[in-house]
């Protein structure tokens, strides 16, 4: 039976990994980003909310009328 013969793997594995690094930075080179990203207001919008304007009252369940 014929042994493995692993003499080239160190090589192969080293040029792999070159190449996948090589191969990402162009990808990361070319990709544009925004030159200034523009950030939003952080002043709070007011909304009028129907019950903000008149008073309401919360009925416990043990204040309702007996039936």
């Amino acid at each position: 039976m014929p042994q493995l013969d692993t003499s080239t793997w160190f090589i192969t594995i080293l040029s792999m990994i070159f190449t996948l690094f090589f191969l990402f930075q162009l990808k990361i080179s070319y990709h544009s980003y925004p030159p200034n990203p523009s950030s939003k207001s952080t002043k709070l919008m007011e909304h009028k909310s129907p019950w903000e304007e008149k008073w309401t009252k919360i009925y416990l369940p043990l204040s309702l009328p007996l039936h």
